[in-house]
């Protein structure tokens, strides 16, 4: 019997989310994401204030699952987004 891989989504929208709310919200996607066996998701963050940006930069800095990030380009969200690499 083939193993099942769980479904992730390759972006995870955090737009209007208080910190805390958005960080278990990016948590949980990262975590599902790895277990899925991706390489990539997109954190969608809006522009606003940029507070939230924020908030997330200081968290992926920090995660044991994340390679890399960088903000969004064209056709990712711009500064709106930020596109996170994860380990392998």
């Amino acid at each position: 019997m083939a193993a099942v891989l769980p479904q992730a989504a390759v972006e995870c929208d955090l737009r209007g989310m208080r910190a805390d709310a958005a960080l278990a919200r990016a948590d949980k996607a990262l975590d599902d994401a790895v277990l899925a066996g991706l390489t990539e998701i997109r954190l969608i963050h809006g522009k606003g204030t940029g507070v939230l940006r924020q908030v997330v930069a200081e968290f992926l800095r920090g995660h044991p699952q994340v390679a890399g990030f960088r903000l969004g380009g064209t056709g990712e969200g711009g500064d709106g987004a930020t596109v996170v690499t994860l380990r392998a």
